[in-house]
C-alpha cells in the first residue's frame, strides 16, 4: 500500500493542481533532523538544501538525502530552488535567519520560541508581513491528540467557560547537562514554557493580562550551568481564566521518560485531565529496566514511515505553502507567547506581579 501511494503521488499532485515546494533546513541538530526527514518524505515537498555550521554534520546529512549542503544560511537563502525554510537553531538564535529568510522571500517555519525578546519577535513578525511570506511557529503540541480534543470540546461549548488550568511540563536533568550544549544561554522557560504557555493561551482562548512568577537556581548553577532549575508562574487572562504553570530541568534521570507532562483544565460545566506521557499504551520492560517509549510525539518510524504529532505540525507547514493557506499557528502567536514569557522573567527579577499591556 505504501509503495502504491508513493507511485500515485505525482499523479495526485498533477490532478489536484498542487506543486512541490522546495524546502531547506537551517540547523541540523536532533530536532533539525526531524524537519529534514519530514520534508524529504512529504508528497508536496522537495528537500533541496540543508545547512549547519558543523561541517561534518552538514555533509553527512546532505549526502544521506542527496541534497545541497551549506555552512552559511545566507548562501542557502540565495538558492532559487529554496522556497521555504525551517529555522531549527538554538532558542536564542532565531532572529537573524528568520528576518533574512523573510527578506529573501522565503516562507518560514521557526522552531519555538519565536524569539527570546519581545523586540526581536516583533521585528521578525514585521519582516515576514512586509515581505508577504508565511511565518509559522512550531508549537506542535497543538497537534497533540489530548490537547487538540480538549480545544475541540471547549470550542464546541461542551465544557462551558474556562475557569482555571494547571500545566506541568518538565525534563530530567539529562536535557540541560547532556543533550543541550547551550543550556546556559537559554532556560527551561524558553525550552518548555513556550509549549505550555501556548497551550494555555490557545485552550483558554484569551490573551494574558498579568503574571506572577518565581524561579530557583541551586542545582544547575552548582554544576556550572547558569540557568534556573525551575519556573513556577501564574497567568491571569483577560477572560478571567487563570493558569498555573510549572517547568523544571532537574528531575532525576531515573524517570522512565525524559519528559514529565501533566495538565488539568477546569471549566464552568466540566473539566479535562490530560496525562500525555504515561498514557499506558506502551510500556517496555527489559532485564535492565522499564520505560515508556515514545509512540505519540515522534516523529517515530512505523513500517518505514514517520508518524507522530511533532511530524504533523511540520507537515502542516508544507501543506499550507503548497495550498497557499494561512497556517494553524502564526508568527503573531509566537510573539504573544514571547511577550508572556518575558513578563514571567520580569516578575522573577522584580518579585512582583507584572501587567501586560
Amino acid at each position: 500500500m505504501e509503495n502504491s501511494f508513493n507511485q500515485l503521488t505525482p499523479l495526485f499532485i498533477m490532478v489536484s493542481g498542487l506543486r512541490k515546494v522546495g524546502l531547506g533546513v537551517i540547523g541540523l541538530g536532533v530536532f533539525g533532523q526531524n524537519h529534514v526527514r519530514v520534508y524529504a518524505e512529504h508528497p508536496f515537498g522537495e528537500l533541496v538544501a540543508v545547512c549547519d555550521i558543523k561541517e561534518d554534520l552538514m555533509r553527512t546529512t546532505a549526502e544521506r538525502y542527496g541534497v545541497k549542503g551549506y555552512m552559511d544560511y545566507r548562501e542557502m537563502l540565495r538558492d532559487p530552488r529554496v522556497e521555504a525554510v525551517s529555522v531549527v537553531t538554538p532558542d536564542f538564535l532565531h532572529r537573524d535567519p528568520v528576518i533574512e529568510a523573510a527578506e529573501a522571500g522565503k516562507h518560514i517555519l521557526c522552531e519555538k520560541p519565536l524569539a527570546t525578546t519581545v523586540e526581536d519577535a516583533e521585528e521578525m513578525v514585521r519582516a515576514a508581513e512586509k515581505a508577504g511570506v508565511t511565518l509559522m511557529v512550531d508549537f506542535h503540541n497543538r497537534w497533540n491528540p489530548p490537547f487538540a480534543l480538549t480545544k475541540e470540546a471547549a470550542d464546541a461549548g461542551e465544557l462551558g467557560d474556562p475557569v482555571h488550568a494547571y500545566i506541568r511540563l518538565s525534563d530530567t536533568i539529562y536535557v540541560p547537562t547532556k543533550m543541550l550544549s547551550w543550556a546556559s544561554r537559554s532556560s527551561v522557560l524558553w525550552f518548555l514554557g513556550s509549549h505550555t504557555t501556548d497551550l494555555a493561551r490557545w485552550i483558554l482562548n484569551s490573551e494574558a493580562e498579568r503574571v506572577y512568577a518565581t524561579a530557583g537556581m541551586r542545582v544547575l548553577k552548582g554544576m556550572g550551568i547558569e540557568t534556573p532549575d525551575f519556573y513556577q508562574y501564574v497567568i491571569q487572562f483577560k477572560n478571567g481564566a487563570v493558569a498555573t504553570m510549572e517547568n523544571s530541568w532537574i528531575l532525576p534521570e531515573t524517570l522512565p521518560t525524559i519528559v514529565d507532562f501533566k495538565a488539568e483544565f477546569v471549566f464552568t460545566d466540566g473539566c479535562v485531565y490530560v496525562d500525555p506521557i504515561q498514557h499506558g499504551a506502551f510500556k517496555k520492560f527489559t532485564k535492565d529496566g522499564w520505560s515508556y517509549p515514545d509512540i505519540i510525539v515522534g516523529p517515530v518510524s512505523i513500517h518505514g514511515r514517520y508518524i507522530g504529532f511533532a511530524k504533523e505540525s511540520i507537515s502542516h507547514f508544507v501543506d499550507c505553502i503548497a495550498q497557499d493557506k494561512e497556517p494553524f499557528v502564526t508568527g503573531r502567536d509566537g510573539l504573544e507567547v514571547t511577550r508572556i514569557l518575558c513578563a514571567v522573567m520580569e516578575s522573577v527579577e522584580k518579585g512582583r506581579v507584572v501587567n501586560l499591556t
